[in-house]
């Protein structure tokens, strides 16, 4: 499960970078634990309808076939279906004090684990959140770059009194750091399901 309410690009460029790593590792053979049984069999993001029962008549074949099925769930995914369901059946939907639905509460991927379970004929589940290691693990050579060029910019942007959230701004010409203006930034900005590479990891795992 990795975070994302509204947004589906973490979870698919996060399934994107897993596959790349996954493509260099080698295995033995003659084990169980193979490259397709590590490789990402499905991508559900908010921007894509779940179809629970067509999604999970293709992810039992490959059950079948390989003994397990790995998911990526973006957090806010099906959270309408889930509602509409605990609506349904007069429960109370928790909400913050915005209104918005407490994912915590409702739990997406606990919910489709168990869904999912139940149509592959799956004996156990797990669920890991993507958040927990990306707060513990130790910030690679990527991250300390881009940390160092924000913080950078970041500095520059504070004595010359200029406001923003540090980025890299990608309505701009060759996505400069910069201190992007506050009333910009705001959520519910979806993601482009019909970019080249993302089409293509679909396909590639047999969702397209």
């Amino acid at each position: 499960e990795v975070m994302g309410r509204d947004c589906g690009y973490l979870t698919a460029a996060t399934a994107l970078k897993y596959r790349e790593r996954l493509a260099s590792q080698k295995f033995v053979g003659r084990f169980t634990t193979t490259a397709t049984s590590r490789d990402v069999h499905a991508i559900w993001i908010p921007e894509i309808p779940i179809d629970i029962e067509g999604e999970g008549a293709r992810l039992n074949r490959i059950m079948d076939e390989v003994g397990n099925v790995n998911v990526f769930l973006s957090e806010g995914s099906g959270v309408r279906d889930i509602v509409a369901e605990m609506e349904k059946n007069g429960e109370e939907v928790p909400r913050d004090a915005f209104g918005h639905v407490k994912l915590d509460k409702v739990n997406p991927g606990v919910y489709f684990s168990k869904r999912l379970a139940s149509i592959v004929g799956a004996e156990k589940t797990l669920v890991q959140k993507s958040g927990y290691f990306a707060r513990s693990a130790a910030a690679n050579g990527f991250d300390r770059d881009l940390i160092g060029r924000c913080a950078e910019v970041g500095v520059a942007a504070a004595i010359e009194g200029t406001s923003g959230c540090m980025g890299e701004d990608e309505d701009m010409e060759g996505c400069p750091i910069r201190p992007i203006e506050f009333e910009r930034i705001k959520g519910g900005k979806p993601f482009d399901v019909t970019q080249e590479w993302f089409q293509k990891m679909l396909k590639e795992i047999g969702q397209a």
